[in-house]
């Protein structure tokens, strides 16, 4: 694919004062979304991307590719032309061509690399790192936990992306978010005594198992079935139960463990069975909530064009980030 003919979605940001300027792209059709306008046409919202970022725009009944949308699942690669647009000040391009990508078009060299966004650390070397912080946990049984669970779904763990839009969610960003959870535990816990080491750290390492099985998809990612029905909390919990009972663990460690993946997501409207109410709770519930609001700082950081001041408005942060650089004290 000639770099020259197709523009990325960061390339396609990056121009300046280019209303109107054509353009041509191969993007992944992350989401489609039918609405009804005032005056009862119907049109659709959807959403566009790549390795590089998203826009989105709108697609009205009229639009000679309209009724291709309509049969497109969301996950499809599509080739399209248009028109560089704005909508209250951000991409929202004219869209003159669409057209599906071919079995062949598809697996040509690289073109899964630009279509998917995957986490920019090495995943063998991420994989590796999280085998030691498996082997570092003391109690037998929490670390016999772990591991039986790990190994039960550690391709789809590996693999899985961390959210379907807030944080991590890109190819390996289950396993990459996990492991800067476990990287900041390491530095944090001897600060709190109070906080059971190997419980804590067992915690953090299981406590999004449960995405493995919420979500689904190759090029795209939704939420299957049970992840609709159940959610990744419910789901983990369930996870980590047959691997505690499994174990042999203790009673009132198995509980307090799977209080842990219960409480984690922190609030109940964020997804929370109960309020993290154990000391380890707690922490594994503040430290997630650390590394997905810095998921989400980094991830802006990426993909935000040199040539701006403020990223995209970042619904997980309630604001635009500034990402131009301090400059020097």
């Amino acid at each position: 694919m000639p770099e020259d003919a197709h523009l990325s979605v960061r390339e396609l940001k990056a121009l300046e004062n280019a209303t109107g300027h054509p353009f041509a792209s191969v993007l992944l059709l992350r989401r489609l979304t039918s609405k009804t306008a005032s005056n009862g046409n119907a049109f659709f919202s959807i959403e566009l991307g790549d390795r590089t970022g998203t826009f989105s725009c709108t697609i009205f009944g009229d639009h000679p590719q309209f009724e291709l949308l309509k049969s497109l699942p969301e996950g499809s690669a599509i080739r399209v032309a248009g028109k560089i647009d704005y909508y209250q000040g951000r991409l929202s391009p004219k869209l003159t061509k669409l057209a599906t990508l071919s079995d062949e078009e598809l697996g040509a060299p690289g073109m899964m690399d630009h279509l998917v966004e995957a986490s920019p650390e090495d995943p063998a070397a991420m994989w590796a790192e999280f085998g030691t912080f498996i082997d570092a946990i003391k109690h037998d049984e929490l670390r016999m936990t772990a591991r039986a669970l790990i190994e039960e779904i550690g391709e789809s763990f590996r693999t899985s992306p961390a959210a379907v839009q807030m944080h991590h969610a890109y190819r390996h960003g289950l396993l990459e978010h996990t492991l800067h959870m476990a990287r900041a535990a390491k530095a944090l816990l001897p600060l709190y005594p109070e906080v059971n080491a190997d419980l804590a750290l067992t915690g953090i390492l299981l406590h999004d198992t449960g995405k493995t099985i919420e979500y689904e998809g190759s090029l795209s990612t939704r939420r299957s079935r049970k992840g609709i029905l159940q959610g990744h909390v419910v789901l983990g919990y369930q996870l980590v139960r047959k691997a505690g009972l499994k174990a042999k663990l203790a009673p009132d460690l198995l509980e307090r463990l799977e209080h842990i993946i219960l409480s984690h997501q922190g609030e109940p409207e964020w997804g929370a069975a109960v309020y993290a109410a154990t000391p380890e709770a707690v922490f594994v519930s503040m430290v997630d909530n650390l590394d997905a609001k810095m998921g989400m700082v980094q991830r802006a950081l990426r993909q935000t064009s040199e040539t701006e001041e403020f990223s995209e408005r970042l619904p997980g942060l309630n604001a635009s980030l500034l990402v131009t650089k301090p400059g020097a004290v």
